[in-house]
């Protein structure tokens, strides 16, 4: 069969779109369930996660007649009259800056190349997203740490009692749920058309859970450094708490509108305010060190956020 340089491009860019998005953006939604089943195998949360993003994506393709992005590409992404290379570019460099472990928003690098016009509305969203998160995890941290992360901290070597289990998988199944709704369009943007067959659905459908078992079977790669570095993120009862949290703020800015946003600032926000809000409250951290982990991570999410202005303003001329 002959391809085309517009087909090549494009197979080649969803291709890289879908490995490096589930290893950036995925694991940072996954990393607390990783960290804290860390003892499990790795396929059955490999399993879990795939049965989630499969019925999510039916759903999408049944409700918005074959557009598994709910949505979300609907009008601002319209699908090029030609793939080039600038569009197989921005998901092949992030699987570089991951291999490094740089939280970048895949949504800044990937959608402002299709539609360098959306930058300010992505952007703008993405940073009201990440004051949202952050003010959330200061109030909920400084009111319950006292209460509830002291107590898990101090009881962190023993086992927790098994409704815990069951609440943490729940909790993850609706933040992964949410995430999926979010970041799928940062994958299929890459598709010839926004209404798939399906069998093109399927395919893909396989194709990214193959994806997953990849990362899952490395348990998150350099990424996940970034969830066990922080405070206590490996107890089964603190990862429960930070992703029903966070669900719960992608649900909101679901709704809000149907403008992509960048999901890994809302996660980098809401770490950040859950960090400061427990330094201040349980002073098992200096605030120095504290601030230090926060900047850090912001650092690391600026440097994706200026690669992606860049790749949206300068990449077009190049073409």
């Amino acid at each position: 069969m002959d391809y085309s340089m517009s087909q090549i491009f494009m197979i080649v860019g969803f291709l890289a779109a879908a490995y490096s998005i589930v290893a950036n953006d995925a694991i940072q939604t996954l990393g607390t369930f990783l960290s804290s089943n860390s003892k499990r195998p790795w396929w059955v949360l490999w399993l879990f996660a795939s049965s989630i993003m499969v019925a999510v994506i039916i759903y999408s393709w049944y409700q918005y007649s074959g557009d598994v992005s709910y949505g979300r590409l609907s009008k601002k992404f319209p699908v090029p009259e030609t793939f080039t290379w600038i569009h197989a570019v921005p998901p092949i460099i992030i699987i570089f800056l991951t291999r490094y472990g740089i939280p970048v928003s895949t949504t800044f690098l990937v959608l402002t190349v299709f539609a360098p016009g959306a930058l300010s509305a992505i952007l703008t969203k993405s940073l009201l997203g990440y004051a949202v998160a952050f003010v959330t995890g200061m109030i909920v941290y400084v009111l319950t740490s006292k209460i509830f992360e002291s107590r898990f901290l101090q009881t962190s070597h023993e086992r927790a009692p098994n409704y815990w289990v069951g609440l943490q998988w729940v909790s993850t199944g609706f933040l992964w749920s949410q995430w999926l709704i979010q970041d799928l369009a940062n994958i299929f943007v890459y598709m010839p058309t926004r209404q798939l067959n399906v069998t093109t659905m399927l395919g893909c459908v396989g194709l990214l859970v193959l994806v997953h078992g990849a990362i899952f079977y490395r348990r998150g790669g350099a990424i996940q450094v970034i969830v066990n570095e922080k405070t206590n993120t490996t107890d089964i009862r603190s990862a429960t708490v930070i992703d029903f949290i966070y669900a719960l703020i992608l649900f909101f800015f679901k709704n809000l509108s149907n403008i992509p946003m960048s999901t890994t600032w809302v996660f980098l926000g809401l770490l950040a305010g859950r960090e400061l809000a427990m330094a201040i409250r349980l002073n098992h951290r200096t605030k120095s060190g504290t601030m230090s982990l926060i900047f850090s991570d912001a650092f690391k999410a600026g440097i994706g956020l200026a690669i992606s202005v860049a790749l949206a303003l300068g990449l077009p001329a190049l073409a």
